[in-house]
């Protein structure tokens, strides 16, 4: 398998254009069980694939935002050296020749353990470190990964690196050189099963990511790599790999089942297809979902074409599950056939970590947590996020006085540096809290907890104005005499937390009482009524810059300036410079929710 990824890499232009050939692993023969169905004196073979996804770097079942194990209301537990258990206990059960070990995507962001070895002691630098994920994945015996939108925020340098550090192919069939449309990484993987007394099972495993890629990550891949649909791409390749000789087709898709995509129609191809891919796709056996971060033990969905059943599953994000699908493989006429296919989960929270994991990354552990409880200012009082959903909340403000501070000084000595900077700011954590006293990188973390950059976009009042109501579009419609209840105010037709902005340097109010659309009310800038024709400057962050939550105009505004340094490092930056983080050097209050005019708080 390892050499067949590398030969495949040393055919690799700069961004890997080239055609993966198939990996092969042959695992010791397994005895193929007689049929005693009735009179039925066919071969059978069992097989189980196993799945996780969304790792984000999840390898210890431990909040670096909290310097303490992860707990939750529901029990569950997280991480890869939970999951290894998991995978072990699999292995002894069906016999580790029987299985196949697959994951999703997302797997090199969304810890300060990945950030730490992306940014502070990075893997791309001369004599650099082992990725941790790469160490965890590769003791664990990964087969086959599919790559995740998550894999590109660190740039293509970065991913490459941890492509050649891992003893498995990164997947992605509809990752393409943006020149020749060719692959850019491995579009599949092959292994071969020997069976005594039978012919080999050969098993494809079909790589697809994420179109929003594009719009996500545009700075690091737009000119490099293209993104088509997953859709478009399975119909190409499975064929061929059925072609190939294989007799199970597994797809690893990081893409959802809902149909939907929340990049509006930005690019032509739906984010989460995985549905779809198994609806309008004959050949597919099983699809392991990711990216939607959902819990499915088993869906089934008929393909239109064959009538067949495809069953797909996806496991809880940060290694709280382990998705098993167990194959019946039945030999007709020379030839194996998927009789049966049936998947199930295994939870995290039923097993203690692995020591083989444990001791293995104890040390990147160690520095990882001595680097996010690193001393940076301190806090004359608490601030929260606990309200910050539905009031105007200090510790956002924060983030926005930082993003206009950051933009102000870029912009010095430019033709746009008297406009009037303004800042967008999302709610990402309902329980980020910043103690008095002592602030921490850690407690700075947990609030930003996003590896987003900043852009400088130039727009109208009037835009802002549009944007403002999309946003607003958060918020469930409430009667001015109905009773608020804030977990139903909220998240309205599935909205998250982090695709509702406040927008500082603007004072408003937002009705709720009103339809979506028309609910920005009292719009100011310096006391007075919003000019429309009037210019600005919006610092926002790459995901909305990009088109991340379909905002409107932000996207196609001119781009006056970016960086590549994280959002949460100039948060850092900032209290370090000031030393005392006082809500008056930042917080003001910009909006308010309200109902024909009366506040709802």
């Amino acid at each position: 398998m390892s050499l067949n990824r590398r030969k495949f890499l040393s055919r690799s232009a700069v961004t890997g254009a080239g055609v993966a050939l198939a990996g092969t692993a042959a695992a010791p023969a397994a005895e193929a069980a007689e049929g005693d169905r009735g009179h039925d004196r066919r071969k059978r073979y069992a097989l189980t694939v196993l799945g996780t996804t969304d790792l984000h770097g999840h390898v210890f079942n431990w909040d670096y935002f909290k310097d303490a194990e992860y707990k939750d209301a529901a029990g569950n537990a997280q991480g890869l050296a939970r999951v290894s258990t998991l995978v072990n206990r699999v292995r002894e059960e069906k016999g580790r020749a029987n299985t196949l070990l697959l994951d999703a995507g997302d797997t090199i962001q969304g810890t300060p353990l990945t950030y730490y070895y992306a940014k502070v002691d990075p893997i791309t630098a001369a004599g650099g470190p082992v990725h941790p994920m790469a160490q965890a994945m590769n003791a664990i015996g990964y087969d086959a990964v599919a790559l995740g939108n998550h894999e590109f925020n660190y740039g293509i340098e970065t991913l490459r690196k941890f492509e050649e550090q891992c003893d498995f192919p990164l997947l992605g069939a509809n990752a393409v050189d943006a020149t020749t449309l060719r692959p850019a990484f491995p579009p599949y993987f092959m292994k071969t099963f020997r069976v005594k007394g039978a012919p080999p099972v050969k098993v494809a495993v079909l790589g697809l990511t994420n179109p929003g890629i594009a719009i996500w990550d545009k700075a690091y891949v737009q000119g490099k790599l293209a993104f088509p649909g997953l859709e478009e791409q399975a119909a190409k390749w499975v064929p061929r790999l059925r072609s190939m000789g294989a007799d199970v087709v597994v797809v690893s898709a990081h893409s959802g089942t809902s149909g939907t995509s929340s990049y509006g129609d930005q690019v032509p191809y739906v984010e989460n297809a995985a549905a779809d891919v198994a609806r309008k796709v004959p050949g597919i056996d099983a699809i392991l979902v990711g990216h939607a971060h959902a819990e499915i033990p088993e869906m089934r969905v008929v393909n239109e074409r064959t009538g067949r059943t495809v069953v797909l599953s996806e496991p809880l994000c940060y290694a709280e599950r382990l998705t098993l699908f167990d194959f019946e493989l039945v030999l007709e006429r020379g030839r194996w056939q998927v009789e049966s296919v049936r998947a199930s989960l295994r939870d995290s929270s039923t097993v203690e970590d692995d020591p083989e994991i444990t001791e293995l990354l104890a040390d990147e552990h160690a520095k990882v947590v001595a680097y996010v409880n690193q001393v940076v200012g301190t806090a004359t009082e608490t601030l929260t996020t606990v309200e910050a959903r539905y009031k105007d909340a200090p510790i956002i403000d924060l983030i926005t006085k930082v993003q206009e501070d950051v933009v102000r000084r870029a912009l010095a000595g430019t033709a746009y540096a008297s406009l009037p900077v303004l800042a967008q700011a999302s709610p990402f954590s309902r329980t980020s809290q910043i103690p008095a006293g002592d602030v921490t990188i850690r407690d700075l973390s947990s609030l930003y907890v996003y590896d987003n950059t900043l852009v400088a976009k130039l727009m109208t009042g009037a835009q802002l104005r549009a944007y403002l109501e999309f946003s607003a579009e958060y918020y469930a419609q409430t009667a001015a005499d109905a009773p608020v209840d804030v977990a139903k105010l909220t998240n309205a037709n599935g909205r998250p937390d982090y695709n509702y902005d406040y927008v500082s340097g603007l004072t408003y109010e937002i009705d709720i009482a009103r339809p979506a659309g028309s609910r920005i009310v009292n719009l100011s800038f310096g006391g007075v009524p919003l000019d429309d024709a009037q210019q600005f400057v919006l610092a926002v962050n790459n995901y909305r810059a990009n088109g991340g939550g379909a905002f409107p105009h932000v996207a196609s505004a001119k781009e006056l300036w970016s960086e590549s340094t994280e959002i949460r490092t100039r948060i850092a930056e900032w209290v370090t410079e000031k030393g005392v983080l006082d809500p008056a050097d930042f917080a003001s209050v910009d909006w308010v929710l309200t109902r024909g005019g009366t506040p709802v708080f």
